[in-house]
């Protein structure tokens, strides 16, 4: 199953998701302790999330001993691609220009991030030429 080939993951499946791909394979009860730092969240609904999840195939539970860990079935990439994909296609038709421009317009960027930016530039330039 590839990482397009499932509904776009909610923002709160993708918070789950980051937690599992930082200390995967893990429990719902470390998930949620990692969760509650950043939000108040009960524990039965990041069970219940997590368990419609793994029913979606987004993430995979294994038994171990009285323990159920889960780990992303989906490395981060795959799915910040297929978000990506499906951003450029639906909102800016196609474009990646007219996301990277509406990113640059809308944020205050940074003289180092600019700097980055053109060293990219210039490498894609000088990668055309070869």
């Amino acid at each position: 199953m590839s990482a397009s080939s499932f509904r776009q993951p909610t923002g709160p499946e993708l918070e789950i998701m980051q937690v599992l791909w930082e200390h995967q394979p893990t429990t719902v009860k470390f998930v949620h302790e990692q969760l509650i730092q950043q939000r108040e969240v009960g524990y039965t609904t990041i069970l219940k999330q997590m368990q419609r999840m793994s029913e979606k195939g987004m993430i995979t539970r294994v038994k171990e001993g009285k323990q159920h860990l889960y780990s992303a079935s989906f490395s981060e990439t795959q799915i910040q691609q297929s978000l990506y994909d499906k951003l450029v296609k639906t909102a800016f038709k196609g474009s990646p220009m007219q996301l990277v421009m509406h990113a640059l317009g809308k944020n205050e960027t940074s003289k180092q991030e600019l700097d980055e930016l053109q060293q990219w530039l210039n490498q894609q330039k000088n990668s055309e030429k070869k």
